[in-house]
Parts: C-alpha cells; structure tokens; sequence
C-alpha cells in the first residue's frame, strides 16, 4: 500500500491548527456531516452523492458534468490533502469527498437514471471502491496527497461505470 494511504495510529502527516481555511477544507471533504457518520462514512458519502446526483449532476449536459466532476476533483484534492494535514492522518476515513468524486464519475457517462438504475451505480461504485480490483489498487500509488486520496475513487467510479453501461446495454431498466 502506498505511503500516502497508511493509516496508522501514528498517522504519517503531523497534525496542525485549524484556522480558516482549515475549517473549510474539513467540512467539503468530509461532505459537512455525511463524513461524521460512526458507520461507514464511505458509504454514506456515497449515497449522499447518488442522491444527490439525481436533481445537481445528471440533468446537466454532458460537457457540463466533466466540468464539475473535475471542479469537484481539484477541489476536493485540494481540501482531502488540507483536512489530511490537519488531522494529521494519510487518507482519514471522514473524508468522503473522494467518495462524491467516485461516485459522479460512475453516473459521468448517463443522461438520465431510473432509481434502479441509481441503486445499481451506487453499489457498483462501492464494489469496485471496497474491493479496488486491478486497476483501483494499482492507482493508490499513482499520486501523493490530496490527489492520491481522490484517484483510486475516480478509477472506480470508470471501471463501475463501464460495468453500468454493459448492465444497461443487457437490458437492465436504467
């Protein structure tokens, strides 16, 4: 496992003050309070963000969706990376902004979902985030930071995607 994704009790990023912008950078990348949940924040954040997809992400055209999934990735880099800082830990499990990123990524290619077909997203999307088969694993490595917590999120959201479409083209009701 990649040194940016080690957490240990000692972390591996000494903490520091929260000022300001501290205080920012924690609450986007914990998703305000989807983060804080005792259980399973990843999933949470997930479902968050396939809720909220529906009504601020996948009316928007096609262009207009690579424009804020990568806001939403440059972006969430830059407050995963800060709230990395301050809580003095490599990828802490509140932060689920790389979550919202994975998750858009996963409907990126879809013009519209039924609720089946957002209920079929959000679980494809988990397997791949949980599991990290291939390539997700492999993509840990790829980047230091704010971006290294993101990527492996946004790999799993293209491969969940293309497993998707092909649930789509076999007929399930999308």
């Amino acid at each position: 496992m990649h040194a940016t994704h080690d957490n240990g009790p000692e972390g591996c990023i000494p903490p520091h003050g929260r000022h300001g912008l501290d205080r920012l950078a924690l609450e986007v990348a914990r998703v305000w309070y989807a983060g804080r949940s005792p259980v399973a924040p990843g999933t949470v954040g997930s479902a968050v963000a396939a809720l909220l997809a529906q009504w601020l992400f996948l009316p928007l055209p096609l262009g207009w969706r690579v424009v804020v999934l990568l806001a939403v990735f440059f972006g969430g880099a830059w407050a995963a990376g800060r709230a990395a800082r301050v809580l003095g830990r490599c990828d802490p499990g509140s932060v689920v902004i790389d979550e919202v990123a994975g998750q858009w990524m996963t409907m990126l290619p879809f013009a519209t979902l039924s609720p089946l077909g957002v209920l079929a997203a959000f679980v494809l999307f988990r397997v791949f985030d949980i599991l990290k088969p291939g390539p997700v694993g492999a993509s840990e490595s790829w980047l230091e930071g704010g971006p290294g917590i993101m990527i492996d999120d946004v790999v799993a959201g293209a491969c969940a995607a293309a497993v998707l479409a092909v649930l789509l083209w076999l007929g399930l009701p999308g």
